[in-house]
């Protein structure tokens, strides 16, 4: 097994064991703390450009199966893990995560202390790394990685080129895709729902013209202020569209309605984080997965309400529009890996769209 290195932006080095390419790369270094779901996460586009790190200390016992991906290919730039295992033993399994790697070209590096790189990325915040083999000189991989730019068309990467339909008979929804994981899908489709899925740079004009009961904001990698087309979209449709937001089309929907969004110190990814509601004062356990957050100052001088905190930091987790039907949240109420708690968000939306038809119909007969 190859010996590989991780060098950090500041300098920091992980010496380990090499699986799946052996190809050098870079990309900012995240982690997340899911005990289980590797192959959701490894397939979730938000990753997009991401080397991830996995805190449990044993992953791909369960190998890779046919069924759990949250989307066709994975976009995720490389894995990190303390322990692989590379003979999966579950009725499931199609495959190992060292071949499934191999066969997408994404370089893995298992063997170094997880915890540590962990508390380092904790205490310095969010840094980019780079995956190459031990002999190639740590200034050599600090010159490259320093002359590598920061992207910044993240979703245009991976959001539909065209639209497509998933037939139902149910509500009419418009689906945006800006890196949409196919579990926000399921959950739309298993409420019979007629599903368009369109770019995420499909205009306002033609989304009304599909006349949706609905409309979808989905989750997504990067910068939301990467994606001006989508605020220019959401701004148009917002007084006649009911909305919902998740995760990314959270932070699309405030920065439309005037908010403003802040990159995190190294965010929140696992499948375990505390959100209260402060409508009913419930507690529930959320899936979550993004690096930046609506800045909750903001929100005071918009017509947007703060409905969900995240307890760990306070941060935002939930708006709606005081006028408008809309509103979304920072988590994944489809779980995907994770919590089901938050999955009721869903038939909410449809019975926010229902409300909205009712209260159209009393005015066109009053």
């Amino acid at each position: 097994m190859l010996k590989r290195k991780l060098v950090l932006e500041d300098g920091t080095i992980f010496i380990g064991k090499g699986f799946g390419s052996d190809k050098e790369i870079s990309g900012e270094v995240v982690f997340n703390t899911g005990m289980t779901g590797y192959q959701e996460i490894i397939s979730d586009p938000s990753y997009c450009g991401q080397i991830v790190t996995l805190t449990y200390p044993l992953i791909g016992n369960y190998g890779i199966n046919r069924d759990d991906f949250e989307t066709v290919a994975p976009f995720i730039n490389g894995l990190i893990v303390k322990e692989y295992s590379e003979y999966p033993s579950n009725f499931r399994s199609d495959e190992s995560i060292d071949s499934f790697l191999k066969a997408h070209d994404i370089p893995g590096l298992s063997g170094i202390d997880t915890r540590k790189l962990t508390k380092v990325i904790r205490k310095a915040g969010t840094m980019r790394g780079y995956i190459a083999d031990t002999e190639i000189p740590e200034e050599v991989l600090l010159k490259r990685l320093a002359n590598t730019p920061v992207p910044h068309n993240q979703v245009k990467q991976i959001s539909t080129t065209k639209p497509y339909i998933v037939p139902g008979r149910g509500h009419r929804i418009v689906l945006v895709d800006f890196g949409m994981k196919h579990g926000i899908l399921r959950e739309l489709t298993k409420r019979n729902c007629h599903v368009t899925v369109v770019p995420y740079n499909y205009p306002a004009d033609s989304i009304l013209r599909l006349k949706p009961d609905g409309i979808m904001l989905t989750n997504g990698p990067g910068d939301p202020v990467n994606v001006p087309e989508a605020i220019e979209m959401i701004q148009k449709v917002v007084p006649t569209i009911p909305i919902f937001g998740i995760c990314l089309g959270h932070q699309l929907l405030a920065l439309a309605c005037g908010a403003q969004t802040e990159k995190m110190k190294f965010g929140h990814r696992g499948g375990n984080h505390p959100v209260k509601d402060l409508e009913n004062g419930k507690t529930f356990l959320t899936s979550q997965n993004h690096g930046f957050a609506v800045n909750r100052a903001s929100l005071e001088n918009t017509d947007l309400v703060l409905t969900q905190i995240a307890l760990n930091d306070n941060s935002v987790e939930g708006i709606k529009h005081r006028i408008y039907p809309a509103f979304s949240v920072q988590y994944h109420p489809e779980s995907s890996p994770g919590p089901e708690d938050s999955n009721y968000l869903f038939d909410e939306f449809l019975s926010l769209i229902d409300n909205h038809v009712a209260k159209g119909e009393e005015e066109v007969y009053a």
